[in-house]
């Protein structure tokens, strides 16, 4: 039988005091590193594209590394979807989810203009076919397919995690071509960090509290994808980031999904019930296969 009925627990008082610290120190650590996009844009490089008209050659990036930063975008251009998802997920819950809930899209809310803005300026993009592209994966719109908060808030880790590790290792790749990109790609991540903390902190609150959660973190990680997942040639993006801007499935495995499965101490827990066993059993299973998925991929020296 499933657990969906056991999900409502997800919202249990007895953890608000631990989530509510939770919230305290995230507030904290936001307060100070709180920024402005307008800082990281070398608004000196901007001239008028009705006067000097865009052209491929003023692109200074290398083809990669500006896939990478453009599904970057497209990726965060879907925060107003994943917002409504997260508020019809978490209705009725703890008021301190819905709280941080806010707090998370009026700090994300930076990302994609300092994004967009920072290519346009720089010449690096297209300014009509960005906004072509940036319009179609918005009416597009981008639906997590989870019923339960509690695998949504296990989603919403690895997304956080990965996307830190992703602009991270880009951030490192763009060093020798464009410095104040690797500086406000690194800005981006430490947002990011602060975000993949807190979900990852909660769900391991509700560990403690009962091992039988597992069953939900296992739906949530075996069929993960990333938001931007519909947008127009996503796999031969991910390839190309994967072969020379420094994020793919290595990378994902070694620094997100291991990572998680380590820190949530899965192959430890205990579940008391059948069918979260089976889920935590299968996990483990999953885990495996991607590492030597993993391996097999890093002696052919993909990221």
């Amino acid at each position: 039988m499933p657990l969906l009925n056991y999900s409502l627990n997800v919202f249990d008082p007895q953890l608000e005091p631990y989530l509510t610290e939770l919230y305290r120190q995230h507030r904290e650590r936001a307060n100070g590193i709180d920024w402005s996009y307008h800082e990281y844009i070398p608004w000196e490089k901007g001239r008028s594209f009705k006067t000097e008209p865009w052209s491929p050659e003023q692109r200074t990036l290398p083809t990669a590394i500006y896939t990478a930063v453009e599904t970057s975008l497209l990726t965060e251009v879907n925060l107003p979807f994943f917002y409504h998802h997260l508020a019809v997920t978490f209705k009725g819950s703890l008021e301190v989810l819905q709280e941080f809930v806010h707090t998370w899209v009026a700090e994300e809310d930076q990302h994609s203009s300092l994004l967009e803005t920072y290519l346009i300026i720089t010449r690096n993009a297209n300014p009509h076919e960005l906004h072509h592209l940036r319009k179609q994966v918005v009416e597009g719109g981008f639906a997590p397919d989870f019923d339960t908060a509690m695998e949504t808030m296990v989603y919403t880790t690895v997304q956080e995690l990965a996307t830190m590790v992703f602009y991270n290792n880009v951030a490192k790749a763009a060093t020798d071509y464009d410095k104040d990109l690797s500086r406000l790609l690194r800005r981006i991540a430490k947002d990011e960090t602060l975000h993949f903390a807190f979900y990852r902190d909660a769900v391991k609150g509700y560990l403690g509290v009962d091992h039988n959660f597992v069953y939900y973190i296992h739906k949530a990680m075996t069929s993960f994808a990333m938001p931007g997942i519909e947008m127009p040639s996503f796999k031969e993006r991910m390839d190309l980031i994967a072969k020379e801007a420094n994020y793919g499935p290595v990378s994902y495995f070694n620094q997100v999904f291991d990572y998680l499965i380590q820190f949530w101490g899965i192959e430890k827990l205990q579940p008391s019930r059948a069918e979260a066993e089976a889920a935590k059993q299968d996990l483990l299973a999953y885990h495996v296969k991607l590492r030597r998925i993993s391996e097999r991929l890093a002696a052919k020296g993909l990221s």
